[in-house]
């Protein structure tokens, strides 16, 4: 019973979501990774292999992240185009109330554009044109299953590290058949550049609710690379979950960065809009 009273502020330290944020098959959970995948085999060896082959080029983008206790819950979109291999990219993120699912939409956004060592914060309605900059290798994630400045990159490298990887099966994903891998991530790979704030509020948490389990999941196309991942958290009718999906493998990703003078270096961004 504990664990279902766990306020919101609480569930939001500890998970990026509460519920898939997509429609087709691949979003449901495998009836049986056992069934699929002798138990003494650990795929992780094809996990990792895909996000090598992932991050050598380019990608469109889509992810989700919900968060909740229960009786409520809010949900952030990030949206773009990432070159990994050219350190470059421009996200949209969106906040807003409630699940993806729910009708009402609306709530504050902004861009961010990755470009070599920097990036940069903006968009916002009320900022006429101003922008921050960050050190991409400085930001740290304050929240669970959170990228440090929604950085798709990290998402990829805690599922390469998931732990006891179990073929679940194959689906599809957009159409197409993928091949679903399910691990789990440990400790120190939950707080992957993590700050001390945030670690400390984990283990108040873990103090509460005892153990965290978090499953990482990942969607592996016919050609090798990553389509879509899941990081969850489940904890009654609340918990977390964030799911990333892949799609337009190659495409040409442009970035402009903003004039010097509407630039001012911050030494670190947070905020649940940047994780």
């Amino acid at each position: 019973m504990r664990r279902a009273l766990i306020p919101l502020g609480a569930v939001a330290l500890l998970c990026a979501g509460c519920s898939g944020g997509t429609a087709d098959t691949a979003g449901q959970s495998p009836k049986s990774s056992a069934s699929a995948s002798a138990p003494d085999v650990d795929h992780g060896a094809a996990v990792k292999a895909a996000v090598a082959a992932t991050v050598k080029g380019s990608a469109r983008v889509d992810e989700t992240v919900e968060m909740g206790d229960g009786t409520k819950a809010y949900t952030l979109t990030v949206k773009g185009d990432f070159d990994w291999a050219g350190a470059k990219g421009r996200l949209k993120t969106g906040l807003h109330m409630g699940r993806a699912s729910d009708a009402a939409a609306g709530g504050p956004e902004m861009e961010q554009i990755f470009s070599g060592g920097t990036v940069y914060i903006g968009g916002f309605a009320d900022q006429h044109g101003a922008w921050g900059s960050v050190r991409r290798d400085k930001a740290e994630a304050q929240r669970i299953l959170r990228a440090p400045l929604n950085d798709p990159e990290h998402v990829l490298k805690q599922v390469s590290l998931m732990r006891g990887a179990k073929k679940a099966g194959e689906e599809k994903v957009g159409g197409a058949p993928a091949v679903h891998y399910r691990g789990r991530l440990d400790n120190e790979t939950i707080m992957l550049r993590m700050s001390e704030r945030g670690r400390s509020k984990i283990a108040q948490v873990r103090q509460a609710i005892g153990e965290l389990v978090v499953y990482a999941d990942a969607w592996v196309g016919r050609d090798g690379r990553i389509v879509r991942t899941r990081l969850s958290w489940p904890l009654g009718s609340g918990g977390g979950t964030a799911t990333m999906n892949l799609t337009d493998f190659g495409k040409a990703v442009k970035v402009t960065v903003p004039a010097s003078g509407k630039v001012t270096p911050m030494p670190s961004a947070d905020g649940p809009m940047l994780g």
